[in-house]
Order: structure tokens, then sequence, then C-alpha cells
């Protein structure tokens, strides 16, 4: 399949039309995207130094609330922060118990020192780190942390770095490469060096059936942005792929969740 043509123009707008590009999916996004393992939140408590139960906790770009649904059920006291209106109000429709506030990690609409724990999952990169650390460490309380998580494909598992060899052929991008500028992303988390980062890895897997699988990978979102029929014949032609692997038509599905906290003095 012809590659889809590489994007030109002001890529601060590219970013933005990515960036924005979720909420016409939030409820393809929230029933078919990835959660997080039970061994995640243990080792966000364990590298913020207290338990989430009772945690003053404020969930950023909290999408469709897949984070923040489990930070609740660990007993934080979560109010969810997210620009995107579509996301909003999929995260109104499937936690209506839970607050939120619309808005983003450059401008937290929070008061200063009343969050014990700032988590982001799969966000902070849409954020500009020049702006969302200081509202950070304006945010959290002396003894607070900022813990940052991201779900990644185990490139070490056969089937799923020859999907992402498909994808990146289909896209004009090399999937890999952009996985480990992912890592180095983890690393310049805060260019500024005002925190001081812990790194843990975490690998887990979900068993899902192809349709699933691939409406979750239909809601990324370089494919969000690339044209509808090219992505259409792309997804047809990775099921193909799929059900050779899996004739039973359930997909195993391994990933690496990268996840960074910083203590606050």
């Amino acid at each position: 399949m012809t590659a889809v043509p590489s994007s030109s123009g002001d890529p601060r707008a590219r970013h933005t039309a990515r960036a924005g590009s979720f909420n016409a999916v939030a409820a393809q996004y929230a029933a078919n995207r990835p959660s997080y393992p039970p061994a995640l939140l243990d080792a966000v408590e364990e590298l913020s130094g207290r338990p989430l139960s009772g945690a003053r906790t404020v969930d950023v770009g909290a999408g469709t609330g897949i984070a923040s649904a489990l930070l609740h059920a660990r007993g934080a006291d979560v109010l969810a922060v997210e620009p995107g209106a579509g996301m909003a109000a999929e995260f109104r429709r499937a936690l209506p118990h839970l607050p939120l506030v619309r808005g983003d990690g450059n401008a937290l609409p929070v008061a200063d020192a009343t969050a014990d724990l700032l988590t982001y999952a799969q966000s902070w990169h849409w954020t500009d780190p020049a702006r969302s650390v200081p509202e950070a460490l304006r945010v959290l309380r002396p003894g607070g942390a900022l813990a940052l998580w991201w779900n990644t494909n185990a490139l070490d598992v056969g089937w799923m770095a020859d999907a992402a060899g498909r994808a990146g052929r289909f896209l004009g991008i090399d999937v890999a490469a952009e996985q480990r500028k992912a890592g180095e992303r983890v690393e310049r988390a805060d260019p500024s060096g005002r925190l001081d980062f812990t790194r843990r890895t975490v690998r887990w897997s979900r068993r899902v059936p192809v349709d699933t699988h691939l409406a979750n990978v239909a809601t990324h979102s370089a494919l969000l942005v690339a044209p509808e029929e090219q992505t259409a014949a792309f997804l047809a032609q990775e099921r193909a792929h799929l059900l050779e692997v899996f004739p039973d038509g359930v997909v195993e599905e391994t990933y690496d969740v990268l996840l960074i906290v910083a203590r606050i003095p």
C-alpha cells in the first residue's frame, strides 16, 4: 500500500491537529484503548512514597477517564482535568461521580499547593514543559509527587514488531525509532532539570478480539489525521495479517508502561 504522504506546513499546527483528533472518536477510544495493570499503581505508590488511598490527586489530560477510574478505585480523591470537549463528554458519561474541569497542563485550573499527586497518563507529551513543569510545582503540596506514564508497544514481541513495521511503512515513519524517541522524551520530561525523576518499566499484556485491537490502533493520532479511505484499507490488510498469526481471532497485546515519578521536597 502507498504510504500516507508526509504532512507539510507548520509543525505546531500538526501537533495541535493530532492532539485534538481524539475528540471525534472518544467513545471508540474509551471502549478499546488498553488500561493499566495493578502493578503500575503499586509502582506509583512506591515511587511517590505514599498510598493512593486518600491522596488528593489531579489527573491531567484525563481523556475518557481510563486512569482516573483506576486511581479512584484505589481510594484516591481524584479531580480530572481534560481540554477536549469530546473526551470530556465521554468522561462525564462514563464517570459522572468524578469531578472534571476543562483545562490543560500548561495552565492548570487548580489552586496552589492543593495536590498530593499530579498524574499524566499518556498526556505529558501534549504539554509544553516550560509551562507544565512550573504549573506542577505550583499545584503540588510539599511532599507531593508528579507521576507520568505511557503504554508503549513491546517491540521485542515478534508479531508486534512486524505490525509496527507495517504501520510505519503506511505512515512513512520508523515506528521503532519513534518509540526510542518516546523513551528519550521521558528522559527530557523536565528540560529545566528542576525535577528529579525515578524511572520504572512495568510489562503487562491483555488478550482481546482482533476487532478490539484494530479499533484501538485506529484511535492513534497518526492514523486519525490520515486520509480515511487509506486508513480503512490499511486496517483491512492488517486484519488479514493478524488472522494469520491469531487464527482464533484473539490477539495478545504486550505493553511496557514507562513510568517516571518526581517527589517534591
